[in-house]
């Protein structure tokens, strides 16, 4: 008969009575650990609504819906789908606002019971042509960039007066809808295709 080396009656009596080598789970909350990659979540106030997420996301986690808000305007709606998402923290490398528009959690205990409840979203206001009603970007996204082009704003009239929207300085006076195509025209929130329009002239 063999008995039972010194060394494994020790790791017999350490198993018995030290710490088990798992998490008291469901009974007891589990704690990940700190570098544990879980669910990414949209920060409302860092995201952009830009779509660089959406764009590096392999498994095609996260969409977009622009829809009408109901008040004359559209709202872009972020999605992202938990029961596809593979935690592998593309979308925040992607973030163009440092990384910080969507963040991955320790977030870990994602069942659901109704599958169509797997997803989290928000909701970012556009700004529509003023002459077309074209989408141009997000609200947030084109203060985003004013801010990080500082004077050079002051180049582009749909950056700058967007701007200037936001601070609550713009006149309304300088933006009626006039058919004419003249200068007053110029001083919309436009696309680059009427804003073309309102630049190009045809030679006599």
């Amino acid at each position: 008969m063999r008995y039972p080396k010194l060394r494994e009656l020790a790791e017999a009596f350490r198993a018995l009575f030290g710490k088990p080598y798992t998490s008291r789970f469901p009974f007891e909350p589990h704690v990940p650990h700190p570098n544990f990659r879980g669910q990414p979540v949209f920060d409302e106030k860092k995201c952009l609504g830009c779509l660089a997420c959406e764009e590096a996301c392999p498994a095609d986690a996260i969409k977009h819906i622009d829809e009408p808000d109901g008040k004359g305007g559209a709202v872009r709606r972020m999605i992202h789908y938990t029961d596809t998402c593979i935690f592998c923290g593309m979308c925040e490398a992607a973030c163009i606002n440092d990384h910080l528009g969507i963040r991955q959690t320790n977030e870990w205990e994602l069942s659901y019971f109704d599958r169509s409840k797997a997803f989290e979203s928000i909701e970012k206001d556009l700004q529509l042509c003023e002459a077309c009603g074209t989408i141009i970007a997000t609200k947030d996204h084109l203060a985003w960039l004013a801010d990080r082009l500082g004077e050079m704003a002051y180049s582009n009239p749909t950056i700058y007066l967007n701007r200037l929207r936001e601070l609550g300085i713009s006149d309304p006076n300088l933006l009626p809808v006039l058919k004419d195509g003249g200068r007053s025209d110029r001083m919309k929130i436009l696309c680059t295709r009427c804003r073309r329009e309102t630049t190009r002239y045809e030679k006599p």
